[in-house]
């Protein structure tokens, strides 16, 4: 067979049929009652004049219903985030504020010690100089000493 051939060729299959099972049918619960009595037995005459004995059986009582609460739980939960997370967000804010205190006090210690420090540098290489150093000269009475004239 050429593969142009096998391409358009009909699959054969094997069909498989299922049909549906009848389910068996479901007993009644029984009624409940208390062992050791026997209930009661009632009688019912239909409109054609029949009638119908059976025992009685009581209805289902539904469960009662509970109180709910006046705010859902997850209100409750949603509001007790809001509020830990605005205590955070305090926290932070304080946290914040005395970082940018701290970085500010030490900025401003850095620049007062480079003030000082370079007044210090100043007074060293532009202030008057006192020392033994330099050469004494008296040329008619007058006295020069670096530069400086005494008379």
């Amino acid at each position: 067979m050429f593969p142009e051939q096998a391409r358009n060729a009909p699959i054969e299959r094997a069909v498989e049929v299922h049909y549906p099972a009848p389910m068996p049918p479901v007993p009644a619960p029984l009624a409940p009652h208390q062992p050791g009595t026997v209930p009661t037995v009632a009688s019912i005459v239909l409109p054609d004049g029949r009638v119908v004995t059976g025992y009685a059986i009581e209805p289902a009582k539904p469960e009662p219903v509970t109180a709910k609460p006046a705010a859902s739980r997850t209100a409750v939960n949603v509001a007790l985030g809001g509020i830990g997370f605005a205590a955070v967000c305090g926290g932070l804010l304080v946290l914040t504020t005395f970082i940018a205190a701290m970085a500010a006090l030490i900025h401003q210690l850095i620049i007062l010690a480079a003030v000082i420090f370079g007044g210090w540098i100043a007074v060293q290489v532009f202030g008057p100089r006192h020392g033994d150093g330099g050469a004494v000269v008296n040329i008619r009475k007058a006295i020069f000493k670096r530069n400086h004239f005494t008379g």
